[in-house]
């Protein structure tokens, strides 16, 4: 699948839907606070050792409430830090950097909390063939940058959407009327650009599958015995070593190394995204650099 990149006319129409909801009508508690035309030296720094995810996102935060605040990035994204690192450096307008702090924030620990967790599975599968996919378990309004995040944490994207790729699922051979009518049916109608990838959970569904034919194979809650006798069913076949073979259903970084030595392709985990905790950031202000004057 393409890997997902921020396009940066995107990320400002978030950002502004974002702040929008945040501030409303006005960031009261700065306006009533702070005296006017005051400014200020500040950093976001990390709490924990992390990987780092969206620091672009932060910047364009405080680029939209003030072009004349300086929001300059330390690092790129999916570099790995230690707690006290400093991740970006503020200057200018002390209001904007204030209203600005808690989306920014935000953002920042989701994503990089999601590149942090992503990162753990990726290393845990290292030296097999194995790559680590997300899936369509994201936040609702946050898909392609919790996506994006996970390849800033060396994962691999899979589909976007339901509109960039067929996936079968259990539901759809249910409502079908089995592998073979679905397949058969999306046979007739893809295009050669449209992925098509059939999920099963027996060996029964998989020969099946196989005799009529599959680009793609999503191996659904089996062990990882049963994982490799199916891997092993589906590289014998004529044409299956062409055959792209995915893992999923309780995938823990305890398992995973277990699933990418049957020889499995990838290996997708819903936790990168729904389960990712946002990891520890702090904006500080440098007291001694804030004045009307700086």
């Amino acid at each position: 699948m393409t890997p997902v990149d921020l396009d940066p006319a995107f990320v400002r129409h978030e950002v502004r839907r974002f702040l929008r909801e945040d501030i409303g009508g006005g960031d009261i508690t700065t306006a009533w606070t702070v005296p006017a035309g005051t400014e200020a030296r500040a950093w976001i720094v990390a709490r924990e050792a992390c990987v780092v995810a969206g620091l672009m996102v932060a910047r364009v935060v405080f680029a939209e409430l003030d072009a004349n605040l300086s929001a300059e990035p330390l690092l790129t994204d999916g570099a790995r830090v230690t707690a006290g690192t400093r991740l970006m450096r503020l200057a200018g307008p002390a209001a904007p950097i204030l209203s600005g702090e808690r989306l920014a924030l935000n953002l920042l620990q989701r994503l990089s909390g999601v590149a942090t967790i992503t990162r753990r599975y990726v290393e845990a599968v290292a030296g097999t063939r194995a790559s680590v996919s997300d899936t369509r378990k994201t936040t609702p309004g946050l898909r392609l940058l919790e996506k994006y995040a996970v390849r800033m944490g060396g994962g691999r994207n899979h589909r976007v959407g339901l509109y960039d790729g067929v996936l079968i699922k259990d539901n759809h051979l249910a409502a079908a009327g089995g592998v073979t009518a679905a397949l058969q049916e999306v046979a007739r109608r893809r295009t050669a650009s449209v992925p098509v990838q059939v999920e099963v959970d027996s060996l029964t569904q998989l020969a099946e599958a196989l005799d009529v034919g599959i680009d793609a194979v999503l191996l659904d809650n089996m062990s990882p015995a049963l994982t490799a006798e199916a891997v092993g069913m589906v590289r014998a076949r004529p044409g299956g070593a062409s055959v792209w073979i995915e893992s999923s259903g309780g995938i823990t970084l305890e398992n995973i190394r277990a699933y990418a030595e049957t020889g499995v392709d990838t290996i997708s985990v819903g936790a990168l995204t729904h389960s990712a905790p946002s990891v520890d950031l702090a904006l500080d202000f440098d007291h001694d650099l804030t004045s009307r004057s700086l």
